[in-house]
């Protein structure tokens, strides 16, 4: 028998701890299966402020109650907090960096009454791969594998690779970083290289500098054994000027090591049978169970129950990314179609703005909700007959998997890990309703062939349940992420 593995996964967010989008559910979900098919895995993520000492039953590791990490040309004195995240079958360990003056604050990134990025985020992250090295240090614990997440891990293979190259404590130690989202890259002005500690002669177009900035997605594009993400479409796609953000040369000349792995969903917390979020439980045999989701959805937003109506979902970030221009573009022609559109979600200002002013214009087809709220999100993938994902691009997506367990037939882009996921609707066959250009009018095209579908009951049933036996749960995902730990820590 193989022997176990050691892995430290890091990143900025974890469900049930901090969350802002799916880099969460994924750090939640996929260490308890890392750990449930025999590894031992522990995550490491920042201490924010937002995350309670009582709720989440946190303690001191006594042995890491000081330590000292270097930024710039100052020593920062963090000391790491403890808890676990636990599954009927694994428990992993959770170690939180904090220090209250980087962390304790309202927001993760960003202040969330101003909207605006915190103006020390280059060094609250400088602080945080430095300061996951130093606590292994401290704590003695030996990974095989370091897995980074996203660009405010990206320093940490850097300074595997550079300052601590010679650490014999670090010596068979590899590094894996896996992109959630190449759109957000931890790009900060060039005097915030001075304090990173990295030697002068990484901030050159082949190390960290892009663009004239430090850039930490660079760092770890740059410095890592292996990047993955979280698409086999989206991994192609990042190659391409069109997708690349500037980075489509660096992912290029690592090409040899880039792979995509489709993100799984977490089951236990997504599934229409066993969800206490939601109005009335139900499966593939019992969709009129489904109904009653729809009723409570619709009265929850202020809206009148319609049985012939269909009800098309959203549950997003306010941000072009997810293909809100789209939306805007078309609203009308989308409002005048016979359905009723509900939306929760936050992001810009001027998002906000369209669809307060959209709620208002159509009181009795929108409701529209602000903020991000799990129960809601939960009775939204339940409760609607379509889900809308009309992004410009998508690296994975999870809701749109979501929706297939929950029998809400998603309407999507084909990009990325939409287009991955999601299989065209041919007369009774396929799990959904996709369009390639990413113009409204295609948007809208795909949503009239999906009302049109709904208007068959059979089909439309035929197509749900398609939807509700497709498998995306973690463990194919898992296996082939310690295949590649396996091999580069041999």
């Amino acid at each position: 028998m193989s022997k176990a593995l050691n892995i430290l996964f890091v990143t900025s967010e974890t469900e049930p701890f901090a969350k802002t989008g799916g880099l969460a559910d994924v750090s939640g979900a996929l260490p308890q299966i890392i750990r449930e098919l025999g590894h031992e895995i522990r995550i490491m993520m920042p201490r924010y402020g937002t995350i309670s000492e009582r709720k989440f039953k946190l303690h001191d590791v006594i042995r890491l109650r000081e330590i000292p990490i270097p930024v710039g040309n100052t020593e920062i004195i963090g000391h790491v907090n403890s808890s676990f995240i636990s599954s009927l079958k694994a428990k992993v360990q959770v170690y939180f960096l904090a220090n209250k003056g980087m962390y304790d604050r309202a927001g993760l990134y960003s202040d969330p009454h101003s909207k605006k990025d915190y103006a020390d985020n280059d060094e609250r992250f400088i602080f945080f791969c430095r300061g996951v090295l130093e606590t292994l240090k401290k704590l003695g614990w030996q990974p095989d594998v370091i897995h980074c997440n996203d660009w405010q891990t990206g320093l940490i293979p850097a300074y595997l690779k550079t300052i601590y190259k010679d650490d014999p404590f670090f010596k068979d130690v590899k590094t894996i970083f896996t992109i959630h989202n190449l759109g957000y890259q931890g790009a900060f002005p060039d005097k915030s290289f001075d304090k990173t500690g990295l030697p002068g002669d990484t901030f050159t177009l082949d190390g960290v500098e892009c663009y004239g900035k430090l850039n930490f997605m660079k760092a770890g594009l740059v410095y890592s054994d292996i990047i993955t993400t979280v698409s086999e479409k989206y991994a192609k796609e990042i190659t391409t000027a069109e997708y690349g953000a500037g980075l489509d040369g660096v992912l290029k000349k690592r090409k040899k090591n880039l792979l995509g792995l489709l993100n799984g969903i977490d089951y236990s917390v997504w599934n229409p049978e066993t969800d206490s979020l939601i109005e009335s439980r139900y499966d593939a045999k019992s969709l009129e169970a489904k109904e009653e989701n729809k009723i409570a959805l619709v009265k929850r937003f202020g809206l009148e129950y319609k049985e012939n109506v269909p009800v098309i979902g959203l549950i997003t970030r306010l941000v072009d990314q997810k293909g809100i221009d789209l939306i805007k573009e078309a609203a009308d022609q989308i409002m005048k179609l016979d359905i009723q559109f509900i939306m929760i979600g936050a992001g810009e200002k001027h998002y906000h703005d369209f669809f307060e002013q959209l709620r208002k214009k159509y009181p009795k087809k929108a409701g529209i909700m602000f903020g991000m709220n799990e129960e809601i999100a939960h009775l939204i993938e339940a409760g609607s007959d379509m889900y809308l994902m009309p992004s410009r691009y998508e690296p994975c997506g999870l809701n749109q998997m979501y929706s297939l367990k929950y029998g809400t037939v998603p309407i999507v882009r084909a990009t990325g890990g939409l287009d991955d996921t999601i299989q065209d609707v041919k007369g009774s066959n396929g799990t959904g309703f996709k369009f390639k250009n990413y113009a409204s009018k295609d948007l809208l095209k795909a949503m009239q062939r999906a009302i049109t579908a709904y208007g068959n009951k059979k089909t439309w049933q035929k197509i749900m349940r398609n939807g509700m036996a497709k498998d995306f749960s973690w463990e194919s995902s898992a296996k082939k992420y310690i295949n590649l730990y396996r091999s580069i820590s041999k």
